[in-house]
């Protein structure tokens, strides 16, 4: 099977509060970047696969250009998006049609004049004829015809279209055209045989979906940098700078990945900016949708309790857990600081023993490999299947090593056990009474299942069910 045919990259440019992520939202048709009406809002470049009337595309929604010196966030920022306007096939160039062109719009028009990139104007907000002033302003920027776009509401999504078919079809054909383009899309799943002679549905697993999540200031971004060999994530000494999950595609030893670089988590005590708490919606959204979550800590400051609740977050909502130990390079005492943290989290995750606990240092990138492994480790564990029989034969010693109990003297009793899905393994366990089954059996069951099925320190659902009883009055 042929590889996948990159496709090309449309970048939005302009500056801040032009409305570059409600159009880059509308364009990949779901609320990706995070909109408010506040400049300045988008720091990364953040990237989507987007379609448009039938012609697919990469969108790249970029910071609000400014003109302040580099070793500043903003011209850190800016230098973030002259990076993905020089890499893109063509940039669309937006302006407020309500606002008319403003002096810094002329300075980026100049900037981008000197480019190679083919450039688009759009005077966005222009709903109904309100922005026809701003566009017809716009000519003067000399960068070709201006039409008028409302991204909001839809409109002039058919000059878009026009605007962009010129250098997007050149793409499509030549995809169409290469005789090596064959059907795209893995095997979803394929049968296997275990020992027992049973077939057993086993997933072929794609890329490792991996979030990268902690506090703030932890070196989440500098460590993604480090992971990916470029410095595509801003990072500095100011806390908070990523606002965005940011998704990027990387390989790491021929092995797909899909990185998540995520905002800074804070107490929810303490987060009482609008904007802030935006970020950490847009942060537990990409655990929901990770396999694998690096909760990274910075030795500096050690184990904290927001740690704890971060890690407790993952695994309650049931995704694969491995920490890593960032900053270990300039740690004070790194063997007792490492001891300390183990068994801290043996004792503050007690639902999970034995999470990864990885050393390593986003500055220099010891400890990335050893990292990677843990996480496809943990991930293959996480989307595993335990055969059936080999599940029966568990559960029939483990009833017989350790019988459930009997409340006011009637025991309970347990019958047969399924695996009802993997991603993370959950089982159903049938029986009589099973209602009054205490706590403390369930995580023998647990348990029992992880250490004698190998699956590792990954959560485990265990649902208990009943059969119904026909003599039943509703």
């Amino acid at each position: 099977m042929s590889p996948k045919r990159p496709l090309p990259v449309v970048v939005i440019v302009g500056r801040p509060n032009v409305g570059k992520s409600t159009l880059f939202n509308r364009l990949v048709g779901r609320r990706l970047a995070l909109v408010d009406d506040q400049p300045g809002v988008t720091r990364d470049r953040r990237e989507a696969e987007a379609s448009l009337l039938g012609l697919d595309f990469k969108v790249i929604d970029t910071a609000g250009f400014e003109t302040e010196a580099e070793p500043t966030l903003p011209g850190r920022m800016r230098a973030q998006t002259q990076a993905a306007v020089r890499a893109a096939d063509v940039a669309l160039f937006l302006i407020d049609g309500r606002a008319g062109l403003t002096p810094l719009d002329r300075e980026i028009a100049d900037w981008l004049r000197g480019l190679d990139t083919p450039i688009l104007v759009a005077a966005n907000k222009a709903e109904g004829r309100a922005g026809e002033a701003g566009r017809l302003e716009a000519y003067e920027l000399g960068l070709g015809d201006p039409f008028a776009l409302s991204a909001e509401h839809g409109e002039g999504i058919v000059d878009l279209f026009d605007g962009l078919r010129e250098y997007l079809e050149k793409d499509r054909d030549a995809a169409q055209e290469d005789p090596e383009a064959g059907p795209e899309g893995p095997e979803l799943e394929h049968v296997e045989v275990d020992p027992d002679g049973e077939e057993v549905v086993v997933e072929t697993l794609g890329p490792l979906k991996l979030a990268i999540v902690g506090r703030p200031n932890a070196g989440k971004s500098t460590l993604v940098n480090q992971m990916i060999g470029e410095e595509r994530m801003i990072t500095g000494p100011e806390a908070g700078i990523t606002r965005d999950a940011i998704h990027l595609d990387w390989a790491w030893q021929g092995r797909e990945v899909q990185l998540v670089d995520t905002a800074g988590l804070r107490k929810k005590a303490k987060v009482d900016d609008r904007l802030e708490k935006m970020s950490s919606v847009d942060t537990k959204r990409a655990i929901d949708r990770a396999e694998v979550v690096c909760l990274l800590l910075d030795a500096t400051r050690g184990l904290e309790a927001q740690d704890l609740r971060i890690a407790d977050q993952v695994l309650q909502e049931g995704r694969a857990l491995v920490i890593g130990l960032n900053k270990w390079d300039v740690a004070d005492n790194p063997s007792a600081l490492y001891n300390g943290i183990r068994g801290a989290l043996d004792e503050g995750l007690a639902q999970v023993k034995g999470v990864p606990l990885i050393a390593v240092s986003a500055k220099t990138g010891k400890g990335i490999d050893q990292l990677m492994q843990a996480a496809f480790e943990l991930r293959d564990k996480w989307a595993s299947r335990v055969p059936t029989g080999l599940l029966n034969r568990w559960f029939d010693d483990a009833i017989d090593a350790h019988p459930p109990p009997a409340p006011k003297g009637i025991r309970i009793k347990l019958r047969y056990i399924t695996q009802a899905k993997s991603r993370p393994p959950a089982f159903v366990l049938f029986g009589t009474r099973v209602d009054k089954l205490p706590t403390s059996y369930h995580r023998y069951l647990i348990n029992s299942l992880r250490r004698d099925m190998d699956l590792g320190p990954i959560p485990i659902r265990l649902i208990t069910r009943a059969p119904k009883n026909p003599f039943h009055r509703k």
